[in-house]
C-alpha cells in the first residue's frame, strides 16, 4: 500500500496515511477538524540500483566501442579516472 502525504491549510498540520489506491483522498483534517486536507506532492520512495537494463541500455547512451578503448593499456589516464570529461577534475 502507498504512503500519502497530507496537510492542513487551515492549521498547517502534515502527516503520512497508509491508504490503499481505490480509498477516496482523505478530506478533513485530523488534527483540527477543517476541511481541505490535501494530498502533497512527493518524490518516489526508491531508487534503481544494479546492472538491470538502465545501467546497460540505457544510461550510457553512448555505444559500447568507446568503452574498450578508453581502458586500453596504452592510455596514460588511470583505470579510476573519468578521463577529464566532468566536473569532478
Amino acid at each position: 500500500m502507498p504512503i500519502y502525504e497530507y496537510r492542513c491549510p487551515s492549521c498547517g498540520f502534515q502527516k503520512e496515511h497508509l491508504q490503499k489506491m481505490s480509498d477516496a483522498p482523505l478530506s478533513s483534517c485530523p488534527s483540527c477538524g477543517a476541511t481541505g486536507y490535501a494530498k502533497l506532492l512527493s518524490a518516489a520512495g526508491f531508487q534503481l540500483k544494479g546492472s538491470g537494463w538502465y545501467a546497460t541500455d540505457f544510461k550510457g547512451g553512448g555505444s559500447s566501442a568507446a568503452a574498450p578503448a578508453s581502458s586500453s593499456s596504452s592510455d596514460p589516464t588511470p583505470a579510476a579516472s573519468c578521463g577529464g570529461g566532468c566536473a569532478c577534475h
